[in-house]
């Protein structure tokens, strides 16, 4: 896969929101919480234009049970994917253009990513707000 960092974008935000409602809409009741973390959620920030998102489930089992879901929107489920407690789903192949963290309601992982963007989004002094070096 090809990565590539481009200037922040402002549709970054407007595509997660499409994504999390298809989410929202096919899953349910099975899911708590859907958050938009990474690079792209950060206005202003360079990034590599992937949709980063952090889902919360009530169970994974569940969400193991909705693989059908998830491949019907266009996402490929890879498990744990080296990290325990996690789901990994990915979509657009070598093109990708989103990726789901999906966690279990209340897992450390989940309010690590979120204290990291938050951090990001309000210390502008730690982030570099440029044109990215090609």
């Amino acid at each position: 896969m090809k990565i590539e960092i481009v200037n922040y974008s402002p549709s970054w935000p407007k595509e997660f929101e499409s994504e999390k409602l298809l989410l929202q809409n096919k899953l349910g009741p099975i899911v708590d919480a859907i958050h938009h973390i990474g690079s792209t959620s950060v206005e202003g920030l360079a990034a590599k234009p992937i949709i980063d998102i952090i889902l919360e489930a009530k169970s994974l089992e569940l969400l193991d049970k909705s693989e059908l879901i998830f491949k019907s929107l266009g996402h490929e489920a890879m498990g744990e994917f080296g990290i325990p407690g996690r789901r990994y789903y990915r979509k657009g192949g070598d093109n990708r253009t989103h990726q789901i963290h999906a966690f279990k309601t209340g897992d450390k992982n989940v309010h690590r990513h979120l204290v990291f963007r938050d951090y990001m989004k309000t210390h502008s002094e730690v982030r570099r707000v440029s044109k990215p070096q090609v």
